[in-house]
């Protein structure tokens, strides 16, 4: 489900207020990259992010865009997903969700559900150390390519 543009300045809103907070500088670069990922539902790559800010901000570099996804994780303003092949992809929905990975394309979809929720985080597990959050990955084909291969592509 596409943010709206409300809700896309809301989040920015609230990006910016979190940064004031925790004195963290609001730079244009910043708000900018921030910007491309909370309007985005693809969880683009560090290279698609510069692409897409690269459209507003020309001299962006990508040095500053990896960077600048880096501290905005370490500040627990994104999180990074990482996915079996292909470079780590960034997610700005902070709400509690999944994800759905298509095996073919990679396409990332974010979904909700109050029975993943609440799996129990087996005792075992404690011996590996402090368990900060779960998320469950579901993977399987996208309806775009069960589309493509029922027509043979």
């Amino acid at each position: 489900m596409a943010l709206t543009r409300a809700e896309v300045d809301r989040r920015t809103a609230g990006f910016v207020r979190s940064c004031r907070r925790q004195g963290i500088k609001v730079t244009h670069q910043r708000m900018e990259i921030f910007r491309a990922l909370v309007g985005s539902q693809e969880h683009p790559d560090a290279e698609a992010v510069h692409r897409r800010v690269r459209k507003r901000v020309p001299s962006i570099s990508r040095d500053t865009v990896y960077r600048t996804l880096s501290a905005l994780e370490s500040a627990g303003f994104i999180r990074r997903t990482e996915v079996l092949e292909g470079p780590a992809r960034f997610d700005a929905n902070m709400d509690r969700h999944h994800h759905f990975i298509c095996t073919a394309c990679g396409a990332i979809k974010d979904f909700y559900s109050e029975a993943l929720d609440c799996l129990p985080i087996p005792k075992s597990l404690k011996t590996f150390g402090s368990i900060e959050s779960a998320q469950v990955q579901v993977r399987g084909l996208c309806s775009t390519c069960i589309g493509r291969k029922a027509k043979g592509r």
